[in-house]
């Protein structure tokens, strides 16, 4: 009746699972995710219920329940191996997801079983299934894995997740190692003071076995200029975990970030055989090769050009399959653009910056460096000015301050000077010229562009209320 499958949906939403934790399926690339995901139950030794838990979500997304549940059993078979003493308080996201699946094959009877099952533990817990969280901490925890997961919009979320956790159990290892993540992928690497590495640090005591947090820190030490320290740990991790893939992986991405080209390309071919279509192997080693084409033409003059092509290959093919494996992934559209650029090969640049710009995932940043990039291609590369200055603008228009903010900006300013100083009559320039200066805090020059754009179109509010809003601030 519909009565009852109108409770039953009360019911539900009140459940703490995947299904009440708004992770949208547009926000990520679902066959990546169940790949990686994937990879982790082969190559990951951390809790394999969050794992199991995941892909059965992931699994509900792209339309096989069955498979689901399947991945549903998986994660209550590992409670039963890693947690005998506690089953049903260990359950309960399980649980939840099993309640959701079930309403969604419209097998209300079984839904209802898995909500009562829910509910009852959360009265033995002495609380309601909404309030259950906040006495077990593993549920916050998990809820965090899953917006690691997820990808960047979520690192805020998961952060805010593992530090509920913490509050609980604050030596909890792996609440630490999924906070140090968050706080890793969240920070600025350039930045010098880093929050992440007393986290990082923090959590490799609590858990010398855990390499992944251990390559993390590696990582971390090497952008604060503490390279040969970082490279203890890494060699430290290859000794225990020879064969990891995703240890190999940042390995070789330290050793290319430290100019070691060939000492990551090893470690990239060696990971390969393992994980042949891995798009973040694809990518690395497209940056080593990109690295090594640098280094040749920074070396010599006039590099042999048969190498020089051989390189080129080389990027264009990894980067290649990067976004056919990954078709949301923007640096590798990103990167293949500026390669196909290096060879000249305009159209396809034009074709994979058009790729990029249909992704729907983009971040500010991303949208930022995407038409400030875009914007210098049709600038310098095919010398169309005035398409590159509306990509230009179009950085501006986010106004987030960024390192492509003000790239954006100070184009802007050579190009619209530039234009003005060979005679440009045109309103739009002298216009656009002021809000450069205007964001510069170059008052009186903005003022006097603006005048200049009135005087040249009187009928314009936009200049007229610029020069107002101008002249009201001195």
């Amino acid at each position: 009746s519909t009565f009852s499958k109108n409770s039953l949906k009360r019911s539900l939403l009140q459940l703490e699972c995947y299904f009440t934790w708004t992770l949208l399926k547009q926000d990520v690339d679902l066959d990546e995710l169940e790949e990686r995901v994937g990879h982790q139950i082969e190559f990951f030794t951390k809790s394999k219920i969050t794992i199991y838990n995941l892909l059965s979500y992931v699994c509900h997304l792209k339309n096989s329940n069955e498979e689901a549940l399947i991945n549903l059993q998986k994660a209550e078979e590992e409670v039963k191996k890693n947690h005998p003493d506690e089953i049903a308080r260990r359950s309960l996201v399980t649980w939840g997801n099993y309640a959701w699946i079930y309403y969604h094959m419209e097998r209300y009877e079984e839904a209802q079983t898995y909500i009562s099952k829910v509910e009852n533990t959360c009265r033995n817990l002495s609380s309601t299934p909404p309030q259950c969280k906040a006495q077990c901490p593993e549920i916050c925890a998990e809820e965090g894995w899953a917006f690691l997961n997820f990808g960047r919009k979520y690192y805020m979320r998961a952060q805010a997740c593992f530090e509920n956790a913490l509050q609980k159990e604050p030596n909890n290892p792996e609440f630490n190692a999924g906070y140090a993540i968050a706080a890793y992928r969240l920070e600025n690497p350039f930045k010098r003071q880093s929050l992440s590495l007393t986290a990082l640090k923090r959590a490799v005591e609590l858990d010398p076995e855990n390499t992944f947090i251990a390559v993390l820190l590696a990582l971390k030490l090497q952008d604060l200029n503490q390279t040969d320290e970082g490279e203890k740990y890494i060699e430290e991790v290859l000794k225990k975990t020879p064969d990891l893939p995703y240890v190999l992986r940042y390995a070789a991405k330290f050793y290319r970030r430290k100019g070691e080209i060939e000492k990551a390309l090893g470690f990239l071919k060696k990971t390969l055989e393992v994980t042949p279509n891995s798009s973040f192997f694809h990518h690395q080693l497209g940056l080593c090769y990109r690295s090594q084409l640098f280094e040749l033409k920074k070396a010599e003059r006039y590099p042999p050009q048969k190498q020089v092509d051989k390189l080129i290959q080389l990027c264009i093919f990894h980067f290649k399959t990067v976004i056919d494996i990954k078709p949301k992934f923007f640096y590798g559209h990103l990167d293949l653009a500026k390669m196909y650029i290096e060879a000249k090969r305009y159209k396809e640049a034009e074709e994979t910056f058009q790729k990029a710009f249909l992704i729907n995932i983009l971040s500010d940043g991303d949208k930022q460096e995407l038409h400030y990039c875009y914007g210098s291609f049709k600038h310098f590369n095919m010398k169309k000015e005035s398409e590159a200055i509306e990509h230009y603008l179009e950085v501006l228009k986010i106004k987030t301050h960024s390192y492509f903010f003000s790239k954006s900006k100070n184009a802007l300013k050579t190009l619209l000077e530039q234009r003005i100083q060979t005679g440009s009559r045109d309103a739009k320039d002298f216009g656009r010229l002021g809000l450069v200066y205007n964001l510069n805090g170059e008052t009186p020059e903005a003022i006097r562009c603006y005048e200049q754009a009135l005087a040249l179109c009187p009928d314009s509010e936009d200049y007229l209320s610029a020069l107002c809003e101008l002249r009201l601030s001195i």
